[in-house]
């Protein structure tokens, strides 16, 4: 069966120095991996690479058998590659019933239409309350961003990722900021994931990535050095060296 995504040989370097070398994997549909790796390990050059915000100096990224190499980013995310970030990205004064209709109108190319006449479209209206109650954020819907708490608006995000409607999404750190308290929200929110969404996290918390993950793929200095199952990444002496530290011996990949 062909991947849905499948990244081949890729390599990116900045003058002399290689932060992506030579990497290789691929995603299932309904893929549940995590990319982990130290600060340093090219994690966020990759990401960029995949996503089209970067160019790679060689090796091709495909997408449901296509090549998208050197496709933009727009037309990657139309294509239903997309991408949440470690940062909110929203608008304190829009409500997220707003930031919900006018993500809807852009993936239908009608964002020349002001925010408020999405009120007026039965379809548009369905569809933002259905992404806001599949988040646990209905009673939220008309209120203004800088008015929910953090771990909401990541909440949001995540709905604003799924209103793209990827075939493939990437979460980069998506309980990065969000109190302890909140974070069961996050996670509870990415379990209810549509089961055929192909699903990469990045993430330092080593205790959610072996909730999430059915396989990990490792990154050191820009090179894959271990892609499997959470119950072996532990195990693996290079892994314990370049990242896991504590964790590689305290059972947690078990």
């Amino acid at each position: 069966m062909t991947p849905l995504l499948e990244i081949r040989n890729l390599r990116k370097s900045f003058g002399g120095l290689k932060v992506t070398d030579d990497v290789s994997f691929s995603l299932a549909v309904g893929a549940r991996t995590a990319l982990i790796g130290p600060n340093g390990a090219g994690k966020t050059t990759l990401i960029n690479l995949m996503t089209g915000l970067l160019k790679p100096s060689s090796g091709t990224v495909h997408l449901g058998g296509r090549d998208i190499t050197r496709a933009s980013a727009v037309e990657r995310v139309r294509a239903g590659l997309v991408r949440s970030f470690q940062v909110t990205r929203l608008f304190q004064e829009m409500t997220a019933e707003d930031h919900l209709g006018l993500a809807i109108l852009q993936r239908e190319g009608r964002t020349g239409r002001l925010a408020g006449h999405y009120h007026a479209m039965p379809a548009v209206m369905a569809e933002v309350r259905a992404l806001l109650d599949l988040l646990g954020l209905g009673a939220l819907a008309e209120r203004r961003v800088s008015e929910i708490a953090y771990g909401q608006q990541r909440l949001l995000e995540l709905s604003l990722a799924l209103a793209m409607k990827p075939k493939v999404l990437l979460l980069d750190e998506p309980a990065a900021g969000v109190p302890q308290s909140d974070t069961a929200l996050i996670e509870g929110a990415i379990a209810a994931l549509p089961a055929d969404l192909a699903v990469l996290m990045i993430d330092h918390d080593m205790d959610l990535v072996f909730r999430f993950a059915r396989e990990v793929v490792v990154l050191a200095a820009g090179q894959v050095i271990f892609s499997g199952p959470p119950a072996e990444v532990g195990s693996h002496p290079r892994v314990r060296e370049a990242y896991l530290g504590s964790h590689g011996h305290a059972g947690h990949a078990a």
